[in-house]
């Protein structure tokens, strides 16, 4: 049956085929004009290759200049340890306090209080983009003592943040207790 249809379709087509045999020479023809489309492109192609070797290492010195602009900006932080080494120790001081202050709450981290920490975790995140902002307007004031105050007070405002949730933790727990035993009484 496939041969059926083999056969079939070859007889349809069979005037279609182009059978005439090509003049002499043709051959010859035919690969005198594709050498010389090979001898046109190898002409331009060294050409080509140079201006893309030229364009290449451009943009490589462009990028790279860019890239090293770039990091000299990202590795100018202007922070507190930036200005003085008293201040770096200043910093230091308050970022393992907070640290190991947000530890002891993830610690206590329950269903119960899970509100509290939550909340708390929400307005850490506000003063931390705040002192984002206020690292700029340090690296802009020129290390405005009022700036560095800021700066300070909001690393006190975090700490005074996680010791009350601490508190209110401990509060909650000492309710819990007691309603517990006055409910076994």
């Amino acid at each position: 049956m496939k041969t059926d249809k083999l056969e079939e379709l070859f007889r349809d087509l069979e005037h279609e085929f182009d059978i005439e045999i090509p003049e002499i020479g043709h051959q010859q023809r035919f690969f005198d004009k594709l050498n010389s489309v090979n001898k046109k492109e190898n002409a331009k192609a060294p050409k080509r290759k140079s201006f893309t070797v030229i364009l290449s290492i451009a943009a490589s010195i462009i990028v790279f200049f860019g890239l090293f602009i770039f990091l000299q900006n990202k590795m100018e932080v202007n922070d507190l340890a930036s200005v003085s080494p008293e201040l770096s120790q200043t910093q230091d001081f308050f970022t393992t306090a907070i640290s190991s202050e947000l530890n002891k709450i993830k610690a206590q981290r329950n269903p119960e209080n899970e509100i509290l920490i939550s909340d708390a975790l929400k307005q850490m995140e506000l003063l931390e983009k705040n002192y984002e902002r206020l690292k700029l307007d340090l690296k802009a004031s020129g290390k405005d003592k009022r700036v560095i105050y800021a700066m300070i007070s909001n690393f006190q405002s975090r700490i005074d943040i996680l010791e009350n949730v601490l508190k209110s933790i401990e509060n909650l727990k000492e309710f819990k207790q007691s309603e517990q035993t006055q409910m076994t009484l």
